[in-house]
């Protein structure tokens, strides 16, 4: 009986155990808006921490605009704004993009992502995150 007791013990423990791990992840990931824009009007952005580094994920039904030039670029909670990396780079062939970043250290924390045209300095679609994440 004791026996049985101790395995029903450690079975609700490991349960318990893994129910936090997954509450715990789920909490550290936040998903924007969907973009809006004349150019940039699909998908959104995801927030998630990795290796204690801050990181924005596009969505796999983001849409890359067929620009000149799209960078992402970051607003904070003050309206603070930062050009932060292109989209398309030279060593990505293709169809293929910069689908994630790591925010800056310098970013204290991202309200909205927009994906700009540094070529024409336009403001092709924007996607906001519910409160700023960090």
């Amino acid at each position: 009986m004791n026996t049985s007791k101790t395995i029903k013990f450690a079975l609700l423990a490991l349960l318990t155990t893994t129910m936090l791990a997954f509450s715990a992840a789920a909490q550290d990931a936040h998903t924007s808006s969907q973009f809006q824009g004349p150019k940039a009007n699909k998908g959104h952005v995801t927030h998630s921490m990795r290796d204690g580094k801050s990181v924005l994920t596009l969505s796999d039904d983001f849409v890359v605009p067929d620009t000149p030039d799209p960078h992402w670029q970051l607003v904070d909670s003050d309206g603070n704004v930062y050009l932060v990396d292109k989209l398309k780079k030279k060593a990505l062939l293709g169809d293929k993009y910069q689908k994630e970043i790591v925010v800056p250290g310098y970013v204290k924390n991202v309200s909205k992502v927009v994906i700009w045209c540094a070529w024409a300095e336009a403001n092709l679609g924007e996607a906001s995150f519910s409160s700023p994440v960090r």
